[in-house]
């Protein structure tokens, strides 16, 4: 299984970035997504999931009306559209596939991983 993920990048405070996660080796219509991310010294930290046909999608609240997370199943792709970046947002950012079909936000929960992406907010 290999989750790659693509689109981080250095932006001002206000702006945008959106972040893709292409999945292989794995039936991925078949599970939930999510995105994590974290900073160093910090535990890796929730920030949004989708269920496997898209029907229910889950956010921090940290994040919740600014970031969108959407999948593209014909595709193996799951997206994080991410508006109105704060540097507080400044990130590692993974994509992770659940061990389940619904939502889950623990990251003991999710079975595989990405490598990681930099996501970094000046302000």
């Amino acid at each position: 299984v290999q989750l790659v993920e693509s689109g981080g990048g250095l932006v001002q405070a206000g702006g945008s970035l959106r972040l893709s996660c292409v999945g292989a080796g794995l039936t991925f219509s078949d599970i939930a997504m999510g995105w994590f991310r974290q900073v160093p010294g910090k535990e890796r930290e929730f920030v949004s999931a989708i269920s496997r046909r898209s029907i229910t999608k889950h956010y921090a609240n940290s994040v919740k009306g600014r970031f969108t997370i959407s999948r593209d199943n014909d595709k193996n792709t799951v997206y994080l559209q991410m508006d109105s970046l704060k540097p507080e947002d400044t990130a590692v950012y993974y994509c992770a596939a659940a061990r389940v079909t619904s939502i889950v936000t623990e990251p003991r929960n999710y079975a595989y991983w990405g490598q990681g992406i930099q996501v970094t907010i000046s302000s």
